[in-house]
Formats: C-alpha cells, structure tokens, sequence
C-alpha cells in the first residue's frame, strides 16, 4: 500500500471515531493494522476480554512471530488459565492447557508439564513461583505492564503506536476542498450550488436550479449511514488481517505460509514468572505492489520512524537497531531497472548428449547443474568451467526390481536435497533412484525405490519431524512418503481420481505439508497423517499443473497448461483457496506443457512460444521476453539458481543454455578461472565435501537455504564484523595426492615485486591491534592498542573512478570537521594490557568496540559515541553480531564466558560457559544456525544460535612439544558456511562445522609465530603473517604456501623486522587479491600483486595428465615440500 493510502486509512480512522462508530474504528485499527490502539488494548485486558484481546493482537502479529509477540501470547493465555483455576473451573482450565497453551510445549516441553501440574493444586499458589498472585484485578495491571513493555519492544508494532497529529476532521476538510475544485471547474457555476451527492462529481445545474449553501463553507453534514459498504481503497498490501495464532491446519489454504527462519532467541525459557521465549518462524509479510515506492512492513528495520532507545540520537539515520535489515521482496526498486537483476544474457551452451528434461542447480554450490535426460541419463555439470563432471547411463540398479528393458525410459524430474548432500531422480517406470554427493564427481547410489505402478511424475524432499524424506508421485494415482536414509515407505496418500503430476511440500507455523495436483486438474492438500486430503481445488487449465512458493515461502504460485493448449500462471490467495491474480502473456496455443520457476520473491519466468518469458509477481503484466539468441524449443525447460543470477534452459539439439545476469557473469568468470587454475597445478577441483545426512544438519541448511532470494552470504570475519560479501560461493577443493606436482613458491623480496603502500601515520598511534575493511571497500579502519580508532578513506578520481581501497593511491587519514577521536573508554586499565575487539555494521555507518573498559558504539560519519554499555569485568575481548537479528551481539568475555546480548533491551538473554580462557574468535553460520567460539584455551565450541545449547567441542590439534600457556585462536567462516578457518600461533586449520572434524592443517614448525589470518573475499586464499614480519599467501583449497612477502620487500631499509612485526590481516571485500596488514609500529600497509600479474604466485606448467583428485582427510602438516619452504 502506498503511503498516501495508509495516510487515507488514518483519515477514516478519525472520521469514524468523530462519528462514534466505536467497534468499526477498532475493526479497521485491527485489519489495516496501521494503529495499535494501547488504551482500547488496556481496557480489554482489564474486563478480561481474552477472546476479543487476541482478536485484536492478530492484527499486528501472530503468536510464532518472534519471541516478543510469543511471549505476550503466553502471558495472556497463562493469565486466563489461572483465572480459570482461581475460579475452580477445571473444565474451562483444560480447555485453555489444550487449545491455548499446548502450542508453547515446542518450546518448553518441561514448563508445559509445571503447568499441567497445577491443575492437581487445590490452589495453584501452592506453586512457589505463584504464590504472590493476588486478586485478578491486580494480576491483569500486574501483567499488563509486562504486556506494554513487550509490545513497545517488539519491532512488529514499531510506528503503529502513535496515532498522527492531524486537525480535527480533516477527511471533511479534503473532501470540501475537492467540492470547491470541482465547483470552479463547472461551466455555469452558480453562487450557491446545491451538493446532494458525493458518488459523482459535482456539476452545476441550469441557472433556475435550486439554491444551497457554498461548499467553501459547508461542512459535511451528518454521518454515513452504517449500512452502506465502503468503496475500495486499494488493497492492503502488505498489511493483511492475520489469522488467529494457532490456526486449524489447512483451514482453506493455510493462509500466512512462511518458512523463513528467525533463529535470533532469547537465551531464557518462558516461564511461569517473567518469560523469555525462543523466536520461531518469521513472518515477512507480501510486498508493496508499487514498484516505485520502498515502503517497511511490519516488521523491516527501516531507518528513523522509531523510538530510539539507549539515548541514540537520529543524526545520520542511524538504524535504531545498530543495523538495517532487509527482507527479500522489498522496495523492488525503480521500474526503468526492473529487469536489470534477471538473467537474460547467454553465458554458457552447453551439449548434453540427449534432450534435457528436468534441471536442478545445487544450494550451495551455484553453477552445479544436474541434468536428467529423455533417455535415462543423468549429468552433472560445472557450469563455470563448462565441464561435465558425471555422466550415468539408466540402469536398474537392483535386477529385483524386475524392470522389463525398454528403450524409452525417461527422466521425469531431477532435484537436490535441501543441503545438496542428496539428489533425486524420477523415471518414467516406476523406478526413484536416490544418489549422494561427496564432492568433485564422487556420486554414489544410495537408495532404489519400486515407488508406483506405472510412472514416477515428480520427486521432491522435506522435512516431516525434523527427518529428511522423499516424496513421490506417479500414475497409479497416490502419493507416498519415504525416509530418505533407508527407504522405508512411510506414508501413502490416497484420493485423487487421476494420475498424480506434481507435488509441492511446504511447512508454516510448524504444521508440514504437501500440495498435489493431478491430470483432471484437481489441487489437493496433505498432512503427514492417515486422515485424507485437506483440500479439493480446480487448477486453472485442469491438465499439467505444478506449484511453487516464493523463496521467502509467503507467496504460493501455479502454472498450468490445459488439453487444448491454453497456459495459465496464477498466484493464489491461499487464505480462500482462490486465484488471486492471473498473469497475461502466453500463446494462445502453447505447443507443449509449459513449466515456470520463481526467484528472488520478485519475478516468474516460464518457457513458452519458443522463448522464456518474465513477469514482475506484482504485476499481472508480461515484463520482458527473451529468445536467448534463438535456438529454443516451443516449451524450454527452466530452472534459476537459488540467488537467481543464473537461468538454465533447454534448448534444440540437446543443449542447454545458461543464462546469466551481471552476478552470475561474476560468478561463472570464478569458476572459470579456478578450473584454469587447478588445471594449471594439476589440482582437480572438487565441491565441498557434504555430510551424510543428519536430521540436524539437514534441518538447518534446509531452513538456512529457503531463502532464495538472499544474494549475499555474511560472513563473520576474523575482527568481529558481520561482512557482506558477493554471490560467489566457491569450493573447498581437493589435496593432489602427487607430491611432485605442488605448486612452485613466489618469493617477494624487493618492493618492486608487489605494489605496496604505507598509508598515512598518526604520531599519537603505536600499536594496531585490529584491522578491519569497510564493507563498502573504500576504507580501512584500525584499532590502535591505546583504544584509538582510525579510519583511511579512499576518494573517487581520475586516477581511481571506483573510489576502491587500492595501493596504488594513497587514501586520507579521515576525521570530521569536530576533529574529535572515536577513542574507547578504557576504565581504570591500562589499554595496552587488554585485549581490543569490534564489530563493523553492514552499512559502515557504525562500530561496536572495546578495549578493556565499557564498550562503545560509535557513529563512524562523526565519530560520536552514541552510548556504551557493559562495564567490566569482566571486560569483552571479542565481538560478532548475530546474521539474522542485528539486535543481537555474541560478546566473548575475559572470563571465558559468551553473553548473548540484546542491543534493544540492553539484556544479556544467555550466558554460554564451554572454554577456560578468554574468548579470542566468535563466528556466525547463517546456513547452519551455530556460532563457533574458540578461546585461549586452543579449544573450539559450537554453540546452536537458536536454543544457544552446545553442540561439540574440540581441543586444537597441536604440534608435539607446542603447548604455548596462553595463546589467541581465530575463527572465521568459509563462503560456503559449512567450513571455518582456525588461526592459532602454531596452525592453520580448516574445520567441517556439523562434525567438527579437521580437514586440512597447515603447522608452522619451523617458522616464526602466526600472529594473524583472514580468508580473502572469494575464500580461495588464506592470508597470514608472521612474527618474523613475512607475509603468506595460501591455497585455502589444500593450505598449501603460494606466495611469501618477506620484509624487505615493505619494511624500509633502516627498520629490522625484528623490531616491527605484523599483528592483524584483513581481506578486501571486494578484491580477493588485496589485503592490508597492522604492523607494531603503529602502520598499517595496503598490499596488491603487480598489474601485470594480478594475482599472488606463479602457478607452473601442467605437465603430461592430470592429478587425480582424492577425498580430503584430516593431516597434521601439509608436506614435506611445503615445510621445507615455509
């Protein structure tokens, strides 16, 4: 809804209660859900009005929206359950544990029973935690100001709780302007028209009419008759009444779906007194429809409309939850570059042998297509390097199975599962042969399933109770489930009177289930149980239909082409089972079944009419049709990637096309250079080794991954921030297991073999312990050990139009026109004794830190202190915000403890013990939902990021005879969030995450101390230094040593290294082959290989073969070669 919309809703709102109509302004407080009206919330709480109460609520929020919306459900629904029993109502007490408070017991099975208990209680004040309850009167004032402070907290209700300033009846004001207006545009205007009506606009009658009063001065008389229904306004966009919090499955069409996670929790468990309870799905509610126009839902964190708490000022649009965050699908931008994010451009063709008929790109890997073919066969193909990595020929795998030999078998579907561990394929005869990943070309058979009689149609996996299944669909009608680690069949689901085509399984409010469609047209709808279909809906088209959700699961969409040729793509409105808009473009008679995908919650694409065609989800409209250079069948097959820079599509001739947009052009160009690479070191280039599936792990990644309009991965880096980085996500590749053929070592010892420039000095400055790049790339921030911040910015020029970091261009030293330091409060310490840490925002515009004292958040275009907090002791030494709650800060602690913190409520909402040192690395997996600490102590922790339960722990692996008393371990994760990089003085390591296995090790036997390492941007190198003053650059893929800076090729003539070393690393976010270095002297150096170079070491000649590539294993050191070198 545009804003002058919301605007007339707010009018109405004050036209209706001028004209006392008391229940319709609360009706439309509650729909529109634009004004939480407090007052009429509070007299409801008080006379008990439960029913009405969460009625209201529902307007503004469900009970599964966050743990501040959980919470105040729980309170009221606890509070009508003790009144219950104070009134020795235990029928009524029942009625509300089942149907109120039993949904609370995913959360908190242990308080669930504390509550149950108390029906046994002659009086539940027996309970010691209830024994001050008083009277109700008092209990209701008592709860209803917890109500108000979690409602004034919670984000959904930001801005809704100040109804505007506006002058007595203003509607009427407008709508009198609009009369004068029309009167002056009349052709016989008389001096007193008569306005009888306001249906059509005003028009003067011939001079003998009757007389009236002027419009100008005649207010509105008397008030609109209630019987009357109002014209529409426009649609609510993103404002929809919400259904009751604990909805009947499948009531309709369940409305609200969502499967975007928001693991951001509250460390407490709700309780019995004041609750604290774990977020549970996050509901990102539709879209504005206007293009042009960015407006915030409910529940975005848009920039200052909101109250500022801990005394932050608006200067500079500061974010008041320290952080912005944007939800996929929002502020589309302007519509003349609407279609510059779809991917239009061929970048690759690709020849598959045989026709393709369905494709797949993986969810971590994005340019690894997998391929299923009209004759059978399966491929997998790296997109980027255009190298087709496996190829299988049809084959019944278990002659059991008793398939007769027949030539025309044909691949129906091809899929990934959610963690792309696990791929899928469904043939044509009854046959689903499950396949697991390992890597590289390593596929293995897993599972063969005798599904159906006749054809498998579809395949897809899910999640029923946190298990991993396969879900099929076939001729004989039925659908069945299946556990996808050993086959079993598990469910079976019977009712549709015709060949079952499609399946799409989806999940909302923790209720699973699955949408089906069938050849006579029918959608229907299934819970995991024995109980029959929900649903029973006629698809458009009444033939070959297929469903799919938006990536943020909130948008459900179909697309059906009938007997006759007639195509249909319809968005569905999911709350009425009715079609909710129906999208024009397609060919009258479209010359096959038309398929479509979605991406980014923005655009639907189909093959149709020997072309693809795009459409806006918001706009009805055909958006764009492409030919992608010709050569395209009448009905493309087609599939997007999971960020949408990429479009695969079959094409004539047995080929596919892969589509790019600027992204994908980026990515592809990676890949393709890393092939050239490892081709050239003679190193296969393998995938990442997926785990085996684990109903945890899978879980995660499932929930990590849903979103496919996330184009950027945050990273957690080695200082503390939060970086946003680009879509490229490349591999951890494979070892050579050929010793001879590593790769030849670049020396650099003269300041003419790199560009390198010493960037501008303050003389207050002696010590750098913390280096950090802007997330924009066009600056440097440092932290100095005596608590001082500086910050180098780079300025546009001719010499450098980006305005990028380079160290070709020296930058400026900044500070505002105050002249005033960011300067950390160091308390009664001595800064150089503690230990400095802080965290960059995503938008740079703050900094948290601290070096011993409180810690300080800092405006970083004025350098103000907006506020600090948390005094020691004990004092923080490390600090990374949470990727999905930007109100949330991991704060490690010089006790060894991890406090969860919320920034809003300034609260410590958990307090993790696992180390016995202080914490010197915290780093966030988005994709797993874990944080990994590691500590003084040389031990590393996994921490769940939901429930904040430890998960493993792992003591370094250290060198014989290195037992070093107290020394800083890092950890920072790698692109594909599923592998972590551990820097200790002795090692680096890289670490599977769900397994917290050792992968690959690097030991410094024979070399100085490593006092610092980051990945770089791409993760495809490891950037480390020294106590000796070197500089090493690193494989991430294999750790093994690719280039050595040494000290003279940076340090001056008359400076020993010694003397001056390099503390801190950090990785340009943008340039994967630009780092900066923190030296002891207080300097701070820009690094870049030569122009003629562009990039760090020589890689030598591929010699006769290629390396064959073997799985990675754990090993203590890389080889001697690397040793000797090192």
């Amino acid at each position: 809804m545009s804003s002058l919309s919301r605007e007339l809703v707010f009018l109405i709102l004050q036209f209706l209660d001028e004209e006392k109509f008391k229940e319709t302004v609360h009706k439309l407080e509650q729909e529109s859900g634009f004004f939480f009206n407090m007052k009429y919330f509070e007299d409801e709480v008080h006379n008990g009005n439960w029913d009405e109460v969460e009625k209201y609520l529902s307007g503004f929020t469900k009970v599964d929206d966050n743990r501040y919306s959980m919470k105040i459900f729980f309170e009221i629904r606890k509070q009508k359950y003790l009144e219950a029993l104070d009134k020795h109502d235990r029928s009524k007490a029942v009625d509300i544990l089942v149907k109120d408070l039993k949904v609370f017991a995913t959360f908190n099975e242990e308080l669930f029973k504390e509550i149950t208990q108390l029906l046994t209680l002659e009086n539940f004040r027996e309970n010691e935690q209830l024994s001050k309850y008083g009277d109700t009167k008092s209990a209701r004032a008592i709860m209803l100001v917890e109500l108000k402070k979690l409602i004034e907290a919670n984000p959904l209700f930001r801005d809704k709780l100040q109804f505007p300033n506006l002058k007595n009846s203003r509607l009427r004001t407008l709508i009198n302007q609009s009369l004068n207006w029309q009167h002056q545009l009349c052709k016989n205007p008389r001096p007193n028209p008569d306005i009888k009506t306001l249906f059509v606009d005003h028009s003067c009658g011939q001079p003998n009419g009757a007389r009236a009063p002027s419009p100008a001065n005649n207010p509105l008389l008397g008030s609109l008759p209630k019987a009357g229904g109002f014209p529409n306004l426009g649609a609510h966009g993103p404002f929809q009444p919400t259904p009751a919090p604990v909805p009947t499955p499948l009531a309709g069409w369940m409305s609200n779906p969502s499967t975007v996670t928001h693991p951001a929790v509250s460390g407490g468990a709700i309780g019995l007194g004041a609750p604290s309870i774990p977020a549970a799905l996050k509901h990102p509610r539709t879209p504005p429809t206007n293009p042009s126009v960015d407006y915030p839902s409910g529940d975005s964190d848009h920039v200052s409309k909101r109250t500022r708490p801990m005394g932050i000022s608006d200067e500079v649009n500061l974010p008041v939850n320290v952080l912005p965050v944007t939800f996929p699908g929002h502020g589309h931008g302007q519509a003349f570059n609407a279609t510059d994010d779809l991917p239009k451009n061929v970048a690759r063709t690709l020849n598959q042998g045989s026709s393709p008929m369905s494709m797949d790109f993986h969810p971590i890997q994005q340019t690894l297509l997998l391929v299923g073919t009209n004759v059978g066969d399966i491929a997998l193909w790296e997109v980027g390097s255009r190298e087709r990595l496996v190829l299988r020929n049809f084959k019944v795998w278990d002659l059991s199975a008793a398939l007769v030999k027949d030539p025309g078998v044909s691949v129906n579907r091809v899929i990934w599962s959610p963690d792309g561990s696990l791929f899928g394929v469904a043939y044509s005869r009854h046959i689903v042969q499950i396949y697991s990943y390992h890597g590289n070309e390593d596929v293995r058979q897993h599972l063969e399933i005798d599904a159906h009689v006749g054809g498998v149609n579809d395949i897809a996996f899910s999640h029923p109770n946190k298990q991993l299944c396969v879900i099929t669909c076939g001729d004989d009608k039925t659908i069945k489930v299946w556990d996808a680690a050993t086959g079993a069949k598990q469910y079976t689901f019977e009712g549709h009177e015709a060949p079952v085509y499609s399946v799409c399984p989806h999940y909302k409010e923790n209720i699973q289930f699955i949408f089906s469609t069938a050849l006579d047209g029918k959608i229907k709808a299934w819970l995991y149980d024995n109980l029959g279909s929900r649903v029973d809906y006629d698809a458009p088209g009444r033939w070959c239909t297929t469903m799919a959700y938006s990536a943020d699961g909130t948008r459900l969409f179909s697309c059906g082409t009938s007997k006759d040729g007639e195509s249909f793509i319809v968005e569905w409105n999911e709350s009425e089972g009715a079609v909710k808009r129906t999208y024009q473009g397609f060919r009258k008679r479209s010359l096959g079944v038309v398929q479509f995908d979605t991406t980014k919650n923005r655009f639907l694409a189909a093959g149709d009419d020997f072309s693809i065609k795009f459409w806006d989800m918001d706009n009805v409209q055909l958006l764009v049709t492409i030919d992608a250079d010709g050569g395209l069948p009448a009905s493309p097959r087609i599939r997007f990637n999971k960020d949408g820079s990429l479009l695969a599509i079959s094409a004539n001739d047995n080929g596919i096309k892969i589509l790019s947009n600027t992204d994908g052009i980026r990515l592809l160009r990676t890949f393709e250079n890393l092939s050239y690479d490892a081709s050239r070191a003679s190193e296969s280039v393998a995938k990442p080794t997926i785990n085996p599936i684990s109903a945890a792990a899978a879980a995660a990644t499932s929930a990590g991954l849903a979103d496919r309009g996330a184009s950027v991965v945050a990273i957690a880096g080695m200082n503390g921030d939060a970086r946003n980085l680009g879509d490229v996500k490349p591999r951890i590749m494979e070892e050579s297991n050929d010793k001879s053929k590593i790769l030849k070592l670049t020396e650099i010892n003269e300041p003419s073999q790199c560009r390198s420039l010493r960037l501008p000095e303050n003389l207050r400055v002696t010590k750098i312990s913390r280096l950090i790049y802007t997330n924009s790339g066009n600056a440097v921030l440092a932290l100095a050990s005596n608590a001082i911040h500086l910050l180098w910015k780079w300025q546009r020029s001719d010499r450098n139009s980006s305005g990028k970091a380079t160290a070709s261009l020296s930058p400026n030293l900044w500070q505002p026109p105050s002249g005033i330091l960011m300067t950390n409060d160091i308390a009664d310490t001595n800064p150089e004794d503690s230990v400095p840490c802080f965290a960059l925002s995503k938008n740079d515009s703050y900094v948290m830190s601290a070096s011993g004292g409180k810690i300080s958040l800092f405006n970083m275009m004025t350098f103000k202190t907006m506020t600090t907090f948390m005094p020691p002791p004990p004092a923080a030494t490390f600090l990374a915000f949470h990727p999905q709650d930007n109100n949330i800060i991991a704060i490690g602690m010089d006790d060894s403890t991890i406090q969860i913190y919320n920034v809003r409520v300034d609260e410590v909402k958990s307090k993790l013990k696992g180390h016995s040192k202080r914490i010197t690395g915290l780093a966030f997996s988005h994709v797993l939902n874990v944080l990994v600490s590691s500590g003084a102590d040389a031990q590393l922790c996994v921490w769940n990021s939901e429930g904040w339960e430890k998960q493993k722990a792992r003591i370094l692996q250290l060198p014989t005879g290195r037992t070093p008393a107290q020394s800083d371990t890092r950890v920072q994760f790698h692109q594909d969030q599923m592998h972590f990089l551990v820097v200790h003085e002795t090692q680096l390591a890289i670490y599977e995450t769900t397994k917290l296995e050792c992968v690959k090790q690097w030991v410094s036997r024979e070399s100085a101390p490593i006092s610092h390492a980051t990945f770089s941007c791409d993760s495809l190198l490891v950037y480390a230094c020294f106590l000796d003053g070197t500089v090493c650059v690193f494989n991430a893929a294999n750790l093994r040593l690719r280039c050595r800076i040494n000290p003279s090729a940076y340090l001056p003539a008359n400076v020993s290294s010694s003397s001056v070393q390099p503390l801190v690393i950090a990785a340009h976010p943008q340039e994967p082959n630009q780092f900066a270095i923190g030296l002891s002297d207080g300097g701070v150096h820009v690094f870049e290989p030569l122009e003629s170079e562009g990039k760090w070491g020589v890689l030598p000649p591929v010699e006769n073969g290629s390396a064959s590539s073997v799985p990675a294993t754990p090993s203590v050191g890389a080889s001697g070669s690397d040793q000797a070198q090192r």
